[in-house]
């Protein structure tokens, strides 16, 4: 498995990555590295990089010798390895060859975390901002989609409750308006969960989304 020459299209698929390098970096901080590689013939280097300072690298580094031994080693997500930055930090790191329709390999993802960063800080980093530890998540791991549906009106209600400048003769309104933009009524018994939810009729909730429509 070598380097290719990479169409348009290929492009357009690593640029829609770059979120996932985003995500990725913001979900596990400061000492790990993401690190998007083109596999263009051209020019195989880094299109985007997050916590660079980890390597030292920048976008357009170009791509590295261990890299390009990963993708021919034939598995699309590498098993986890050691390995040494050019400062001599210790790197835990995986990589995951992303391809394009055809089944062609036109980028790697990498993950590289700093393995000698302070313990303390790197836990720290794994914690939402502003963590505290009452805090209960707004997240529901649903089983099926009415959990999903269920889970979703609640927390949407809640905050609308939670907000002092909603009065309260507009709140049932502004749960529906949320609602809806959400898409939840385009789900098959969403309405009467709503108005059930609300203490409303579904005809008051048929309403509130017929105004919404025509606006």
């Amino acid at each position: 498995m070598g380097l290719t020459e990479l169409t348009q299209s290929d492009y357009d698929i690593l640029k829609a990555m770059e979120n996932v390098v985003e995500g990725i970096a913001k979900m596990y901080g400061e000492h790990t590295e993401v690190v998007l590689h083109s596999l263009d013939a051209k020019s195989p280097s880094i299109l985007k990089i997050v916590n660079g300072h980890i390597t030292g690298r920048e976008c357009g580094a170009p791509i590295t010798n261990l890299a390009l031994l990963k993708l021919n080693e034939g598995k699309d997500v590498s098993d986890s390895y050691l390995t040494k930055s050019a400062s001599g930090k210790t790197l835990r790191s995986i990589t995951t060859i992303v391809r394009n329709s055809k089944g062609d390999a036109i980028g790697l993802l990498c993950v590289n975390i700093d393995m000698d960063a302070p313990m303390q800080s790197f836990l720290k980093n794994l914690l939402p901002f502003g963590f505290r530890e009452n805090i209960q998540s707004p997240e529901t791991f649903a089983k099926n989609l009415d959990e999903t549906i269920d889970s979703t009106i609640e927390t949407v209600r809640n905050e609308v409750l939670a907000n002092p400048t909603i009065l309260p003769s507009k709140r049932n309104r502004e749960v529906v308006t949320r609602l809806y933009e959400l898409g939840i009524f385009k789900y098959k018994d969403s309405k009467l969960l709503v108005a059930n939810l609300l203490g409303i009729s579904r005809d008051t909730v048929y309403l509130y989304l017929r105004e919404l429509e025509t606006k």
